[in-house]
């Protein structure tokens, strides 16, 4: 499956990628309003931002379709993460701003079901034979979900976002010492930080956080700030993606490498 990236480590740590992706078969694209609209709310870059994980032994696992296809960090019964909040669903049918993707209808239910088996069950399938592999050699891992936003989109949330948006299902998917070890990472004097704020972990973290079976799991939501240009302004398609920034990463990625290490040391403890 050329769309389904996995490399493999030995540290007791995978990172996942699941709306780095901006592939979408042609088929579906025929039915979208625009390519671009479908494409606009992919967690830029940051598969580039976080390319030094392997270096630290970490797992990482990628899908290179794009969330407008099907959102692999969706429950996959179709209920809502984030009852009583705007949201998208596992066929987005909408941007994050509320335009629609879809020219005329939106996916039924058997092509959803068609989505959900050609790459959310790969996906999983995947995720879940690295889990196995490593428990089989760690105690405990942590599984870290990469994810960024832009920082300002009102129907979403108000104002600016932290740049540090760390979720744990409200302290169910791992430990309370992970968290405070990644917490005392993220506050760089730099950065804001608020845990279990606008986003408190999606459905990757909540299903597969079971610290009890030794599987910690945490979400990252960082705002595109950070390491790009982040219009103030509703993005265009001259405005987004900008591109990405060396210059502006530089420093969030030493905060990112301390993250990463600071949970490799709480699965090694």
């Amino acid at each position: 499956m050329g769309w389904l990236e996995v490399r493999r480590g030995s540290a007791p740590l995978i990172v996942t990628f699941p709306h780095t992706g901006t592939e979408i078969p042609p088929a579906i694209e025929a039915q979208l309003v625009s390519p671009w609209l479908a494409r606009k709310d992919a967690d830029w870059w940051i598969h580039r931002l976080y390319d030094f994980a392997e270096e630290l032994g970490a797992t990482t696992v990628r899908t290179a379709i794009s969330r407008s296809v099907v959102d692999v960090n969706r429950d996959p019964s179709g209920a809502s993460l984030y009852p009583g909040q705007a949201t998208t669903e596992l066929c987005p049918t909408t941007t994050f701003d509320g335009e629609p993707l879809y020219r005329d209808a939106a996916p039924r239910a058997g092509e959803i079901a068609r989505r959900r088996a050609d790459y959310f069950e790969p996906y999983h399938a995947a995720l879940e034979a690295e889990i196995a592999r490593l428990r089989q050699v760690h105690d405990k891992l942590v599984l870290y979900e990469a994810h960024s936003i832009r920082s300002r989109i009102p129907r979403l949330f108000d104002g600016d976002l932290p740049n540090f948006n760390l979720g744990t299902n409200s302290g169910e998917s791992c430990s309370a010492d992970l968290t405070a070890a990644v917490e005392a990472a993220c506050d760089d004097a730099r950065y804001s930080r608020v845990t279990n704020g606008r986003f408190k972990g999606g459905w990757t973290t909540r299903h597969y956080g079971r610290p009890q079976a030794g599987v910690h799991a945490i979400q990252m939501e960082l705002a595109c700030r950070g390491y790009m240009d982040d219009p103030a302004k509703p993005p265009t398609p001259a405005t987004w993606p900008s591109p990405y920034s060396p210059v502006q990463a530089a420093p969030l990625r030493a905060v990112l490498i301390e993250i990463l290490k600071a949970c490799i040391a709480f699965a090694e403890a």
